[in-house]
């Protein structure tokens, strides 16, 4: 396939290793001789594209730092699997005998302690039974460091098509989503755990893993937030550099409320998308009012493989609630006209809302 980089621009596995090893003693001295968080978030955020260059040109996969895309990662790793370059829609790894197979994880520190299909389709169903040789469904223990593979079921392609064939029939949410516990697996579809207890250096992208987690421990150290990966934190935290504003430390905001502050204590909210197309999701009143209580709402632009922002728009939240109002009604009645139900409360603002919403560019 072909690569943008050439080779002088891509460091070696041993070259990032010198770099991180350099940069752990400038990191040190920075916070002896206090320089800004500012200067030591940029600093680290240069290693991840040093080492996301690399990663691309040695492994074909060009974005790892968005959708939990690490932990597909130490999944083949751990399974001594090779990745499938893409997120949504691809198939996550195959094997030596290129039988591909599909990741379900979770983790031990995640609220939800099974494994989750979103917006099935019959198409899912027909996916996983001609294409998928496996599905995985893996427990992670991030309770160590690094994190671990530490136990998983293996179903087949057909096992998992048949299931949810059959268990999604009398199942009415709107998301078309479902669940899967470690006691339906055992019991529905009658498997048993198989423990692991891999290290990182036994599989396949073992060293650019060490390296990349001792990258996300000294930003979560920094930033003062837990499990960065996992959500849109740390796209939030490279929008707030150039704006000078402090990422909330808790998931989901400062006692719920909202992604970032300025030192006067405005807070603000961000969406933060690769394109200038910004989903607001599950969309209710307590949202709403939610986004009313901000002093603006940030559009922000990045572009993930080369972990850097693009464009970062402000609007005011009055005229950000109003147009979203407009776009639910109108999807509503669209819906409505062809005799269809909305699934999900949400709507996107594109290019063509900047302009509505009188959003002022200020990066």
């Amino acid at each position: 396939m072909p690569h943008k980089f050439g080779l002088s621009s891509i460091l070696s596995c041993d070259a990032i290793a010198v770099r991180s090893a350099l940069f752990k003693i400038k990191y040190g001295m920075g916070l002896l001789m206090g320089e800004s968080k500012k200067e030591q978030l940029e600093a680290i955020f240069g290693e991840m594209r040093e080492i996301q260059r690399h990663f691309e040109f040695v492994h074909g996969v060009n974005d790892i730092w968005s959708n939990s895309k690490i932990f597909e990662v130490l999944q083949a790793n751990t399974f001594q699997h090779k990745m499938i370059p893409g997120h949504s829609g691809s198939l996550d790894a195959k094997d030596e005998y290129d039988r591909e197979f599909e990741y379900k994880h979770f983790k031990e520190t995640s609220s939800n302690h099974s494994w989750t299909f979103n917006d099935y389709s019959n198409a899912t169903i027909l996916k996983l039974r001609d294409r998928v040789h496996a599905v995985i469904f893996t427990h992670i223990n991030d309770l160590v460091f690094p994190p671990r593979v530490d136990w998983i079921y293996e179903a087949t392609g057909e096992q998992i098509a048949n299931y949810l064939a059959e268990h999604t029939k009398a199942i009415k949410n709107a998301r078309k989503m479902i669940n899967l516990s470690a006691l339906q697996i055992e019991t529905r579809i009658g498997l048993v755990p198989q423990k692991f207890d891999a290290t990182l250096g036994d599989g396949p992208y073992g060293a650019e893993l060490e390296r990349i987690f001792d990258l996300v421990k000294r930003l979560e150290t920094i930033v003062g937030v837990s499990n960065i990966l996992t959500s849109n934190k740390f796209w939030e935290v490279l929008v707030s550099l150039p704006l000078g504003h402090t990422v909330n430390s808790e998931q989901g905001g400062r006692a719920g409320a909202h992604d970032a502050f300025d030192n006067d204590g405005g807070d603000y909210e961000y969406k933060v998308s690769s394109t200038r197309s910004w989903n607001f999701q599950d969309i209710s009143e307590a949202v709403l009012d939610k986004y009313l209580n901000c002093e603006k709402i940030v559009l922000a632009i990045v572009d993930k493989p080369g972990i850097r922002v693009v464009e970062i728009w402000e609007a005011n939240p009055d005229v950000v609630v109003k147009r979203l109002r407009e776009k639910l009604r109108k999807k509503s009645a669209e819906y409505s006209a062809i005799g269809k139900e909305v699934r999900r409360q949400q709507v996107s603002l594109t290019a063509g809302d900047i302009k509505v919403i009188s959003a002022v560019r200020v990066f």
